[in-house]
């Protein structure tokens, strides 16, 4: 069964850590820093089991400012939120960025959870309400159940638990076939036992004696061990907060942002084409060719970002851009990304992967324009095969790989030799 990710999200010392221990008894603070200054700093792991029959997973994310890229990286794997805000405080700077953040990512689904009842009237408490309801009007969570606990006293949790469950049992997942795929967010060694991995598996399946390869490195080692939750299992699919123990591999050859996948199934890159949605909020144009913080899976990489088709990006526009990174990523199509300016760093867009290995692209003459806005509107609303010509069109006269191209569609196995039939069977491509 596939496992559902719920995220935190919300303002520091908000209670995002404390509504965890609560609801699950387990402490997601581990590290002394965090115990001794009382706030998250990196992201945090527990479970918890509904009536439903579900096993829900959670991620608990830091609020402080300083650490959002923490925060971007945990949320990457959600597939709800549960947006917390202090009731004695509202909403603030990091509820700001952090419900930007997962509208960026795409998340779909949520709840939202006023923590420290205890600690105001009720006249307040209904102040805090409306402001709430107010803030997330016209979104995703325009809708969703507003729950008023209180970590301390225990009030409003069963509440919680009931949402979740009914909201869990009517939730629906399309299997997510293919290579296995997990985006690596802790790397650290065991004694008796050597390297170990922690991340969100986000498509396929994997079992123990099966070999990893990991990207953009390139290093593969084979699986050991598998854990979800602190139970050992054979076979971990889409969705699990997983432990991978694995041997022929060092700590150091891994790193967190980086991608575990099946070998041979993905492509690495440090050119991207995407879609880009300039936030709203932000106080200033985008100009071409910034420098910026990109954020995909749990990696972040500097690269700088070059416009298609104007000079500048005004707040709230959406533009066509290719990203240009300093160390190579591998994602997918469809993956979404953050956008955090360099410096000072604050989340100023993001938006979908549509080619995940592009050549460069000029922007000099209206030709080079024009065959910039076909790629893009083809990497975008074109069918495979479509894609599968301009991939090839672009290449040259190397070609590329069947792995290549599996790797550029994300199509695999019996999908990807149904969608080379056509092109096959006209000429349009040939083996």
């Amino acid at each position: 069964m596939r496992e559902i990710i719920l995220g935190t999200a919300g303002h520091v010392d908000h209670g995002k850590t404390s509504l965890i221990r609560a609801l699950t008894g387990i402490e997601t603070d581990r590290l002394k820093e965090e115990k001794s200054r009382g706030i998250t700093i990196e992201l945090g792991f527990a479970y918890l089991d509904l009536p439903c029959g579900h096993r829900l997973g959670i991620v608990d994310v830091p609020g402080h400012e300083k650490f959002v890229r923490n925060m971007v990286a945990g949320a990457a794997g959600m597939d709800l939120v549960a947006f917390i805000v202090a009731a004695d405080e509202g909403i603030m700077p990091q509820t700001r960025e952090h419900f930007e953040i997962c509208q960026l990512l795409g998340v779909r689904d949520g709840l939202i959870i006023i923590t420290k009842k205890d600690m105001v009237d009720d006249e307040w408490l209904e102040m805090v309400r409306e402001e709430v309801r107010e803030f997330f009007r016209d979104s995703f969570l325009g809708e969703a159940p507003i729950i008023e606990v209180s970590s301390i006293t225990g009030e409003g949790l069963d509440t919680v638990k009931e949402v979740l469950d009914k909201k869990i049992a009517a939730m629906s997942f399309h299997e997510e076939f293919g290579p296995f795929r997990l985006a690596v967010d802790r790397v650290f060694s065991m004694k008796g036992f050597g390297t170990v991995i922690t991340g969100t598996s986000l498509s396929g399946r994997v079992a123990v004696g099966d070999d990893l390869m990991f990207y953009p490195g390139g290093l593969t080692a084979k699986i050991r061990g598998l854990q979800v939750h602190g139970r050992s299992i054979e076979i971990v699919e889409a969705g699990h907060r997983t432990a991978i123990n694995l041997q022929g591999i060092e700590k150091h050859e891994i790193n967190r942002g980086d991608m575990a996948a099946t070998p041979g199934s993905l492509v690495s890159s440090t050119l991207l084409d995407t879609d880009l949605h300039y936030l709203g909020s932000n106080s200033k144009e985008l100009k071409n060719r910034a420098q910026v913080r990109i954020h995909v899976g749990t990696r972040e990489v500097i690269g700088r970002i070059v416009l298609m088709e104007s000079d500048v990006v005004q707040p709230g526009e959406e533009a066509f851009v290719q990203i240009i990174l300093q160390e190579p990523v591998a994602v997918r199509p469809g993956d979404r990304y953050v956008v955090r300016s360099y410096s000072p760093i604050t989340t100023i867009g993001g938006g979908s992967i549509l080619n995940n290995a592009p050549r460069k692209r000029k922007r000099t003459t209206q030709r080079d324009r024009e065959l910039n806005r076909r790629a893009f509107s083809i990497c975008q609303n074109g069918s495979y095969e479509d894609r599968m010509l301009l991939f090839l069109e672009e290449s040259g006269q190397g070609g590329l790989t069947t792995d290549q191209l599996a790797g550029r569609l994300g199509l695999f196995g019996k999908k990807l030799k149904k969608e080379l039939q056509p092109p096959l069977s006209s000429g349009k491509i040939m083996v």
